[in-house]
């Protein structure tokens, strides 16, 4: 961000902001005098909730892209911070706060110290510094880079000097900064690629993720060109290390028109990791395919295969799945059992009540079917895992069906279906039943038929855990009825749904407090008075956190155990809404969102986090009341 971008006094008024607007649209003659007069008249009545530049917006006398073109032109020349203000992205008392914080560090930006106290966010920030000084903002995300122009100065020098250059216009170079204005990093960039060069403008974070992708690309080429193995080998090896290292879930090979994209999910996101020329995407594919099992001279159809990796961390699971698109194939490498060890079910992240309900009342039960519930990539295989090593003892035959087996475990019986054999689950759930078990574990309900042997194995006494797709817990309950299984069935054999999430945790290096606003309680659900001073976290983004703000994954629960009540309700067939207030009336039930809020309020994650992932259904009860049903204290 621009050093030179100085701060406003708040004491001036934001008129004069206004004014050098509205004069240069006169000048480019997108606005009449008489509109201006009209506007002024009006913005005069109303001066303290609109600015001018927002009187004009609504009396349709100009349009935003002609606002934009008038501080492109250079004649506005208003410190950030009141340019802000006057086109409605920031809130005056933000910025008086925002100085005040300035003054503290006098020696920062007044736009970074916005951006990391989350008063506006770094595109924003960018895309109006980028208007002041007439230049194009870039997004350097998915923007592939040359390699010939990179290899002209170290990348240690593009960080310190916060540029990157990005490609050739005839014999010109397009760079990007983190900072347009500052001459010594300008001079540093005319030395390497001349001084008619075009200057774009680029977040300092983007530019600082590229930089490591760059860095990436550039040693998985070295170490492909030193290695005994071929090219395309090592190259997909030192991307497998490079997933484990990171606790990556998932490695996309998205082939584009002229690059190779690699992106990683971690955490839950997906996260940039390198990118590699058309020619070198056949060969990785290739070698990909060929570790996998599949058909290599097949590139017209979607495949799957697997593989087994051994690792210092033991040996890993991948699942391959290849799909057929216009640009070549991309395959999607999901790494299993990349975990160091089995979770207990006590370290699953859930609330002390909740936890010793699910206990009590659905694991130490007799019989019965427990479903954890939740979209992909929520942790269910997690929970149901930490469930069965619950169980497992001596004294107790378990046995599973799985597609596939994504932990092993000492002292159960577990099958690993096959369809490439005819080992089908319709086939398994089949002899299932005849191996004598005390539980069964069917990886997931996909239809009506192992929907009905998980309710006829628990009718005939045994104890049945299994994963099911579906929003909350009641979606579990009415999902079941809507695939044809009797509501009496249902209602005397599921002892218990768990629904969950997986929110991204909150970086403990770099948190810091977020009072909510009032827009922000309201999006929750309360009213201001209900949640007075209820304060979450946010991660400001440090070197620990790669400047996400975010460090692992926490999970977010739902428990629901069946009591008469929501078993009359099944059997009534009442409807979602019904059961669900039943559910919290009757049985305690905590839902997915309020859990999240009392992890928020605990400082585990944040409010993003609640709103991107956790379904919202029902208000909230106060804060102090589910810390209450949960056992969890301020």
């Amino acid at each position: 961000m621009p050093a030179g971008q100085a701060a406003s006094d708040t004491s001036a008024p934001q008129v004069a902001v206004g004014e050098e607007i509205a004069a240069a649209l006169v000048e480019a003659g997108a606005l009449s005098a008489v509109n201006l007069a009209l506007a002024r008249r009006i913005h005069a009545k109303v001066q303290a909730t609109r600015t001018l530049s927002s009187v004009l917006l609504e009396l349709k006398h100009v349009t935003e892209e002609q606002i934009r073109a008038a501080i492109r032109s250079g004649r506005v020349q208003a410190p950030i911070g009141d340019l802000l203000v006057e086109l409605g992205r920031l809130e005056p008392h933000e910025l008086k706060l925002a100085l005040t914080i300035q003054r503290e560090r006098p020696a920062t930006p007044i736009g970074e110290v916005l951006v990391d106290n989350h008063f506006i966010n770094e595109h924003e920030l960018v895309e109006l510094l980028a208007d002041q000084l007439g230049l194009e903002a870039v997004s350097l995300d998915t923007l592939s880079f040359d390699s010939q122009l990179l290899r002209r100065t170290p990348v240690a020098t593009y960080r310190t000097h916060g540029f990157i250059p990005l490609r050739r216009e005839g014999e010109r170079v397009v760079v990007a900064f983190a900072d347009p204005a500052n001459r010594q990093h300008l001079e540093t960039a005319y030395k390497h690629f001349g001084r008619d060069l075009i200057a774009v403008m680029s977040s300092r974070r983007a530019l600082g993720a590229a930089l490591t992708r760059v860095e990436r690309e550039m040693a998985a080429a070295a170490a492909a060109s030193h290695s005994p193995e071929s090219g395309a080998a090592a190259l997909v090896n030192r991307i497998l290390e490079d997933a484990l290292v990171n606790r990556v879930s998932d490695i996309h090979f998205e082939p584009g028109r002229d690059r190779l994209r690699i992106r990683f999910r971690q955490d839950g996101v997906m996260v940039p990791h390198a990118e590699f020329p058309n020619d070198q995407a056949t060969a990785l594919i290739g070698r990909i395919k060929v570790m996998a099992g599949a058909d290599i001279a097949e590139r017209r159809r979607h495949q799957d295969g697997r593989f087994q990796l051994d690792t210092s961390r033991g040996s890993v699971d991948i699942r391959v799945s290849i799909y057929a698109t216009i640009h070549g194939e991309k395959v999607v490498m999901r790494l299993l059992n990349n975990r160091e060890t089995l979770m207990a079910v006590k370290d699953i992240g859930m609330a002390p009540r909740m936890l010793e309900l699910l206990l009590r009342d659905a694991l130490d039960a007799p019989s019965g079917v427990v479903m954890v519930t939740g979209p992909t990539g929520s942790g269910k295989t997690t929970t149901l895992y930490a469930a069965v090593n619950y169980l497992n003892d001596a004294n107790t035959s378990i046995i599973t069906a799985e597609d596939p087996v994504e932990y092993v475990i000492d002292g159960i019986s577990q099958c690993s279906i096959n369809p490439k054999i005819n080992l089908s689950y319709a086939d398994t759930l089949k002899h299932i039943v005849r191996q004598d078990p005390d539980v069964i574990v069917i990886g997931e309900i996909r239809d009506t038929f192992s929907a009905e042997v998980a309710i006829n194995a628990a009718l005939t006494g045994h104890k049945v855990l299994t994963t099911f797709h579906t929003e909350d817990s009641i979606g579990g309950l009415v999902r079941l009825l809507n695939m044809n299984i009797e509501a009496f069935m249902i209602s005397s054999t599921v002892v218990s749904v768990v629904a969950q999430r997986l929110v991204r945790r909150v970086c403990p290096r770099c948190a810091e407090d977020h009072v909510l606003t009032p827009h922000e309680l309201a999006r929750l659900g309360y009213q201001p008075a209900d949640a007075a001073g209820l304060t979450f976290k946010r991660g400001r983004g440090c070197p620990a956190c790669r400047h996400a703000g975010y460090r692992g994954r926490v999970g977010v629960f739902e428990l629901l155990v069946l009591n008469e009540l929501v078993r009359d309700a099944i059997l009534s067939r009442k409807s979602a809404f019904d059961i669900r207030r039943i559910c919290i009336e009757a049985s305690g039930l905590v839902t997915l969102v309020e859990d999240g809020i009392t992890k928020a309020a605990a400082g585990l994650t944040t409010f993003e986090e609640i709103i991107r992932q956790l379904p919202r259904l029902s208000r909230p009860r106060p804060i102090g009341e589910l810390r209450r049903l949960l056992g969890v204290s301020e």
